[in-house]
């Protein structure tokens, strides 16, 4: 049985040689596994990562190294590394040691019980109040506008058999969201709880800009719920309207003057931004279509080793 791990790779230099040498440690102790490789894929963090991956790779021939042409997301370093992962099984983590690797022997342990995915759920996660508040708003509205219910405390880090390896490689999207395409696949999946450690180093590139564009982008490649609240929000007013013209109708066949410039300016004001906001919601799945036809490569590799 062979073991992939997938690590994708971003500002993790200090971080690369205890986090292989520890996911050696647990490679080594399990049982079943007769052959294993560890992918790391560099988003192209300018740093010295790829020195190093470069140097383990020349220590391990079990170690394979990926480095992007330029940076194109976390999303896509695993996409790279599970479409060119050669393993049975394949587990993806995080390279800030954020992930302990003595939890892949528990999803080892877990999978064999029948699952073709097991999620590893964060207790007591080590992040700023307002990195898991953000995460959690995030989730409510993913849900919300997906339709599909997805854990908070479930990140990256998780086993998948090669049944859903395959499935996923049919996925070729141009807009990447790891969680959310497995989530959607419907295989049988379990969970464990890990203990989630602090970063080992440095601060996470989830600035809150990249995580509300992150939003956006799985929203709109995800659901057509904001088409649909668009329509929605446009009967409403137009029924409002609707209902205000009638009382002004009655109004003027009683007598009563009609006054109120400044509300007919705010109702105008108000309607055209209901009018600019759908354009922008249109636009951005025609945009979204656009980014489809392309047919672009999700990512470019720049240099391979091993």
């Amino acid at each position: 049985m062979i073991l992939s791990i997938i690590i994708p790779v971003y500002h993790c230099e200090d971080c690369l040689m205890p986090l292989y040498e520890r996911v050696i440690q647990t490679i080594n102790a399990l049982e079943g596994i007769t052959d294993h490789e560890i992918i790391f894929v560099e988003d192209c963090g300018q740093d010295n990562s790829w020195e190093i991956i470069e140097t383990l790779a020349n220590q391990d021939n079990h170690v394979r190294g990926i480095q992007f042409s330029r940076n194109f997301g976390q999303h896509h370093s695993i996409t790279a590394g599970i479409e060119l992962c050669r393993g049975d099984w394949a587990v993806v983590m995080d390279c800030d040691l954020q992930d302990r690797p003595e939890d892949i022997a528990n999803l080892w342990e877990k999978a064999q019980e029948g699952y073709d995915i097991v999620n590893a759920r964060r207790q007591k996660r080590q992040d700023s109040w307002w990195r898991k508040m953000t995460s959690r708003l995030y989730h409510i509205i993913f849900e919300w506008l997906c339709g599909l219910s997805y854990d908070p405390q479930v990140a990256n880090f998780r086993i998948v058999s090669r049944k859903v390896i395959s499935a996923y490689n049919t996925m070729q999207e141009s807009s990447r969201a790891f969680g959310a395409q497995i989530q959607w696949l419907g295989f049988p999946t379990g969970y464990i709880d890990v203990q989630h450690n602090t970063r080992y180093e440095g601060e996470s590139a989830y600035t809150f800009r990249k995580l509300l564009h992150l939003a956006i982008e799985v929203s709109i490649s995800y659901s057509n719920k904001p088409l649909r609240l668009s329509i929605g929000l446009g009967l409403a007013i137009s029924f409002f309207a609707a209902m205000a013209s009638i009382w002004i109708m009655i109004q003027a066949f009683w007598g009563i003057p009609i006054e109120g410039w400044a509300s007919l300016m705010v109702s105008i004001w108000f309607l055209g931004g209901i009018i600019i906001a759908n354009l922008g919601i249109i636009g951005l799945y025609i945009g979204k279509i656009y980014d489809e036809t392309r047919k672009r490569p999700i990512y470019v590799i720049f240099k391979r080793v091993n």
